[in-house]
């Protein structure tokens, strides 16, 4: 395996051991809402490498999530597919830019577009999931899922376009410095 390739696992490993942390201690929770800082690390990742790598980073940091907080769970394995869908939109975003001569951290307005784009699709998909999961566990009721719905959606928007402030700088610093190979 080349050494870039092997540097960028390595720093992909680190991204989603970020992801558990960002997710389950620097949230802010009201019922079945929450402000979360967990997708930014593949927000990042996606940035620089991609959809597959980021969808890779959500799903394995999703998943050490699910085990802490959940267990082993029927739907477990459901619940990596929405924080996997944001890096892919995102990721799919970028190599779009790419090839069209540009990288998405330089065009602000597309970033964040792209970004918001990722948060509907990415709280879609949790709800179908929290609706699917009730069904087959029995323990949420339809009022207590799509209840509040629309503020999930605001605050995941919300969530989004903060995060994508911060991937921003931190990206293009990375870059910079070359701290991570990208090109």
């Amino acid at each position: 395996m080349p050494k870039r390739k092997t540097k960028q696992l390595c720093y992909m490993a680190l991204l989603a051991a970020m992801y558990v942390p960002l997710s389950l201690y620097m949230s802010i929770q009201a019922g079945n809402v929450r402000l979360t800082f967990g997708s930014l690390p593949v927000v990042v990742c996606a940035l620089l490498w991609g959809p597959l790598d980021a969808a890779v980073v959500a799903a394995v940091g999703e998943l050490i999530k699910q085990l802490l907080t959940y267990g082993i769970t029927y739907t477990t394995v459901l619940y990596l597919i929405p924080p996997a869908l944001r890096g892919i939109i995102i990721g799919a975003a970028m190599v779009f830019g790419k090839h069209r001569g540009w990288r998405l951290e330089e065009r602000r307005w597309i970033s964040y577009a792209v970004s918001v784009v990722a948060a509907v699709a990415t709280t879609t998909g949790n709800t179908l999931v929290n609706w699917l999961d009730s069904i087959l566990l029995g323990y949420y009721t339809p009022a207590l899922i799509f209840g509040d719905a629309l503020v999930r959606f605001a605050v995941g928007m919300l969530t989004a376009v903060i995060i994508i402030s911060i991937a921003i700088p931190l990206v293009k610093i990375l870059r910079r410095r070359k701290i991570v190979d990208t090109d």
